[in-house]
């Protein structure tokens, strides 16, 4: 199984890839960056580390290498399995193991396990199609000459081959700004419209608001309703059925037992796909999922997708 190519792949969408049982790949945006020493341009990217202590399953290489290989989520679980262990085994004898593209493994004299980033591969996809390049420095030449006193003449050798590309530079600024300047005038009317149809919407309302105001003699009590949103990309998968209703009675059988369950639509397979919660921050979906996973359902996983409603 070419596990190394599917973290390849998930590197690419996800800060966090976790090999269940083994550790986890972070990565880390970085802007561009230029080398003073060897005069070399670097594009943006990602900064790849490893932390061992992350190990429970987040669900998300499980179901990429099932999806993949067209296999049962618990037949990919299997196939990982294989590979950290013949991993680990490698690691015991005192190998050294390559991950290709992303980096090599090794233990240290205390058994500990070290990882060192290959840096073969940009894993941002801001920074698609950018490559490193080396800008070589201007040579310059000072030649001094006495003649009658002490006088300098200083010779660059390379000079600008095309003088009339500087006019052009200079007659497309001015062209820039006088299009902001346009632009500007033109928002400011666009805004000054704006303001006195928002005034005119005001006193409609108002005038509607005095004409309908009527008095009560015995009003009803105030009822007040607390509707939880649930929002985020992050969420805990309870199960996919292929039936609706059965969907239905799974969601109220977690609501009775207090979780936010529901359904948040059908997966590549055409299941609907019911949750546990949804979470907009990364580190409390895991949280909330390892405590369901110890408590409630040892199969829960997370879900990383953005929803269209």
């Amino acid at each position: 199984m070419q596990l190394a190519s599917y973290i390849k792949d998930l590197l690419y969408r996800y800060e966090c890839v976790i090999i269940p049982g083994f550790g986890a790949f972070l990565t880390q945006n970085h802007s561009a960056r230029i080398d003073g020493g060897s005069h070399t341009f670097h594009p943006p990217g990602k900064t790849i580390s490893f932390n061992r202590q992350l190990q429970t399953n987040d669900g998300i290489l499980a179901n990429y290498v099932a999806s993949v290989e067209n296999c049962s989520y618990e037949l990919a679980l299997q196939k990982i399995r294989n590979f950290t262990g013949h991993l680990s085994l490698e690691l015991s004898e005192g190998k050294t193991v390559t991950l290709n593209t992303i980096g090599d493994f090794h233990l240290n004299h205390e058994k500990t396990i070290q990882f060192t980033p290959l840096n073969a591969e940009n894993f941002s996809t801001a920074a698609f199609g950018l490559t490193s390049f080396v800008s070589p420095p201007m040579e310059r030449e000072v030649v001094a000459e006495t003649q009658k006193g002490v006088v300098e003449l200083y010779h660059e050798k390379k000079k600008t081959a095309y003088p009339f590309l500087r006019y052009a530079a200079i007659g497309l600024i001015a062209i820039t700004l006088g299009g902001l300047g346009g632009m500007k005038i033109y928002e400011g009317q666009v805004e000054k419209h704006n303001f006195a149809e928002k005034e005119k919407a005001n006193a409609l309302v108002e005038n509607d608001i005095q004409e309908a105001t009527f008095l009560i003699d015995n009003p009803l009590p105030t009822l007040t309703i607390g509707v939880t949103k649930e929002t985020g990309k992050y969420h805990i998968v309870a199960g996919a059925f292929r039936i609706e209703s059965n969907a239905q009675k799974k969601i109220k059988q977690l609501s009775q037992k207090g979780f936010s369950a529901r359904l948040i639509g059908k997966n590549r397979y055409g299941l609907h796909q019911v949750v546990y919660s949804s979470h907009s921050d990364r580190l409390g979906a895991l949280q909330e999922l390892r405590n369901i996973k110890r408590t409630e359902n040892k199969d829960a996983w997370l879900l990383v997708q953005e929803l269209n409603r």
